[in-house]
């Protein structure tokens, strides 16, 4: 028959589990986050749990099964790799009338442990008749259409409230954190970003109100006191609003005068980070913008304005003088000053330059140079925002990448 569906409060309530391998190692996470009190029974335990064992989150008895181990138990996980253990196990949890999960029989289980997923508020739970891998290919199918909308979410008792600031990743629409894809799929507003993850805004319901909020380089932008403006007007209306942007809120991206404008007329604000461009774009280059023994420290710098403007607050000789990888942003049109100045502060005229524009995206290319060549070739090769500049002997490990996998192509 099939089973009778149920989800469990487990909260402060003991749990028994008997074994300390593998399967006890992917259990009692999920039972932890249930809330429950959970005892460990096994003579040894594998280096997760000890963690969990050293920073006090479970109970462990460093012992074989003992007859009297389920006493006040209001669940027991049978996860020893011993048959007979576990039959024992789940003959005293039946007859104390305690739910009891057997790892390795599931015909012999009074209860399964479904595969099982969290997508805000709504969880999902799959059986699939005792199948552990179709249950979790099942799981992994409906979370995931939770997550992108294609399964409408936004229908619940209750919603977010006020403004949800969502740094939307370097560019790649995969690359928004999951708890950003959520609120996203909950929003009745969107602000987006000129370089938020646009494909992201065609999944949005018909019903979604979409405010281009793009700054052009040197031509149409929407103001930043009209944003805040229309963030705390749409959120007093009673609309729960995303402000969608490119790589993390709080890096070069206005996140934090938008959660004051918000705090000052007294709307709540979620912060979702975003994963910057600063570290995705190079990475996807190949090239770390940190590396053993080459480089342990990065800097990364706005070049909204040229290292000779009255307005710069770069202090360029301190950089030139560095051994940190410099990671560049917004600064293509300012490239050659940027050049000019670090080789005036005492950078080598050989330091190795990597260009990466569209990083992430299927459009992406890189051009190599050195601090006396990257103002021509980026020139030539019509490089064009958005695009970043990374400077640093870590550009060479990019280049070595590229030089193995060449030479294994046959």
């Amino acid at each position: 028959m099939s089973p009778y569906l149920l989800g469990l409060r487990l909260s402060g309530r003991r749990v028994l589990v008997v074994g300390g391998g593998r399967v006890a190692q992917r259990r009692i996470p999920a039972l932890l986050e249930a809330g429950a009190q959970v005892t460990l029974v096994s003579p040894s335990v594998t280096p997760a749990l000890d963690d969990l064992i050293a920073a006090g989150r479970i109970t462990w008895e460093a012992r074989p099964y003992e007859v009297g181990d389920c006493d006040g138990a209001w669940l027991v996980q049978a996860c020893t790799d011993e048959r007979a253990v576990n039959t024992a196990v789940a003959a005293e949890a039946e007859a104390k009338r305690v739910w009891c999960v057997r790892a390795d029989d599931k015909d012999a289980s009074a209860a399964w442990t479904p595969a099982s997923g969290k997508v805000g508020e709504v969880g999902v739970a799959v059986t699939a008749g005792g199948d552990p891998r179709r249950a979790a290919g099942i799981r992994d199918a409906v979370v995931a259409a939770l997550r992108d909308g294609t399964v409408d979410a936004r229908r619940s008792r209750t919603k977010p409230v006020g403004v949800a600031l969502v740094g939307g990743g370097p560019g790649d629409p995969g690359l928004i954190t999951v708890r950003g894809r959520q609120l996203l799929a909950q929003a009745d507003v969107v602000i987006a970003d000129r370089l938020a993850p646009r494909a992201l805004l065609d999944e949005l319901p018909a019903d979604v109100e979409l405010i281009d909020a793009a700054k052009i380089p040197y031509g149409r932008y929407l103001a930043q006191e009209k944003i805040n403006e229309l963030l705390v007007e749409h959120a007093r209306a009673g609309r729960f609003v995303v402000r969608l942007k490119g790589g993390d809120p709080f890096v070069f991206g206005r996140g934090g005068e938008e959660m004051l404008a918000c705090a000052r007329a007294g709307i709540p604000v979620t912060v979702v980070p975003g994963i910057t461009s600063a570290v995705a774009v190079p990475g996807a280059a190949g090239v770390p913008v940190t590396h053993r023994g080459v480089s342990q420290e990065f800097h990364v710098i706005s070049v909204h304005v040229a290292p000779d403007d009255p307005q710069s607050t770069v202090d360029w000789p301190a950089l030139a003088g560095s051994r940190g990888t410099l990671v560049l942003m917004m600064a293509v049109e300012r490239v050659g000053k940027v050049a000019e100045a670090l080789l005036r502060g005492g950078r080598s005229s050989e330091t190795p330059v990597m260009v990466v524009q569209d990083g992430t995206l299927p459009t992406q290319r890189a051009l190599y140079a050195t601090l006396s060549t990257v103002t021509g070739r980026v020139t030539a090769a019509g490089i064009r925002p958005p695009a970043i500049v990374i400077v640093g002997d870590v550009v060479k490990v990019g280049q070595e990448v590229e030089m193995v996998r060449a030479e294994r192509v046959p």
